[in-house]
């Protein structure tokens, strides 16, 4: 049993029924290692297309590929027992028709073991997360600033401003309506993301948005603190690993140079003893 009392996995119906009821915890992250980290914590793991700029320093999301969100996905079906596993599709797998969405998202859950995937857009995405749930797709959506729009807007610009508050809500309704299982709010107005939580009748998971609304994801690597120059205002940082991790290493550069490590406590004598014909620590 985990550390949360949950014995099986969390499943796309009962992560929609927390609607209104106890905020849903949720992280992005890429690795095995880190899977087991957060499973014991959160209720959604995403594995978001963002590994792309995190661990392989693209500088967007658009050059990420479906065979590079398959190989995570793998990675992180491997660490968790609990959490709800979403895969991001990425960029132009999923655009071109509802009949391409299904084909490629029906590889990542047959390759990766994933529970639902996420697609972004609002309206224009509509037909697509229907034709998806209805085939036995559980999607996850994403309204507001959706990074793979990242060129038409400009760049990671706040959306739902002024006049154009009544274009994201009609994503959200939209994507509500056509079956998703919640939808993530990216980086939109406090006001309208509350709005749009009382409104719509799926959780909304905030990024940069509200605490009203009935989840919250980060990215694993942001609210740890692994990097140092990217502090963008909607992430808090619990940690500084990013810090320790740059002192640890000069540490170890210091004592290589210094001849103190290895130790000789790191190094094996001449005549090893053995234990059961296998040698001793």
């Amino acid at each position: 049993m985990s550390a949360t009392g949950q014995e099986k996995d969390l499943t796309p119906p009962e992560i929609s029924a927390r609607k209104g009821k106890a905020p849903l915890v949720c992280l992005t992250a890429y690795t095995t290692p880190i899977a087991r980290l957060v499973d014991p914590h959160c209720d959604v793991v995403l594995v978001g297309d963002s590994v792309g700029m995190v661990l392989h320093g693209l500088p967007t999301t658009l050059g990420v590929t479906l065979d590079m969100m398959i190989m995570h996905g793998q990675a992180m079906r491997r660490g968790l027992e609990r959490a709800l596993m979403v895969v991001d599709m990425p960029f132009g797998s999923y655009e071109e028709s509802p009949e391409q969405a299904f084909r490629n998202a029906a590889r990542v859950m047959a390759e990766t073991g994933c529970a639902a995937v996420k697609l972004e857009g609002g309206e224009v995405m509509a037909e697509t997360i229907r034709f998806l749930t209805g085939r036995g797709v559980p999607v996850m959506a994403h309204v507001g600033l959706t990074p793979q729009a990242v060129n038409a807007f400009g760049g990671y610009r706040v959306q739902g401003r002024g006049r154009d508050a009544e274009r994201i809500r009609r994503d959200a309704l939209a994507v509500a309506e056509a079956g998703a299982l919640a939808v993530v709010l990216e980086k939109v107005p406090e006001t309208l993301a509350r709005g749009i939580t009382e409104e719509i009748a799926i959780p909304t998971i905030g990024i940069g948005a509200s605490s009203a609304c009935d989840g919250q994801i980060l990215v694993v690597d942001d609210m740890l603190g692994l990097f140092g120059d990217f502090r963008p205002k909607f992430v808090k940082r619990y940690a500084e690993l990013g810090q320790a991790a740059e002192a640890a290493i000069a540490t170890y550069a210091r004592e290589v140079k210094e001849r103190r490590f290895p130790a000789a406590e790191h190094v094996f004598g001449e005549g090893p003893k053995t234990v059961n014909g296998e040698e001793a620590a």
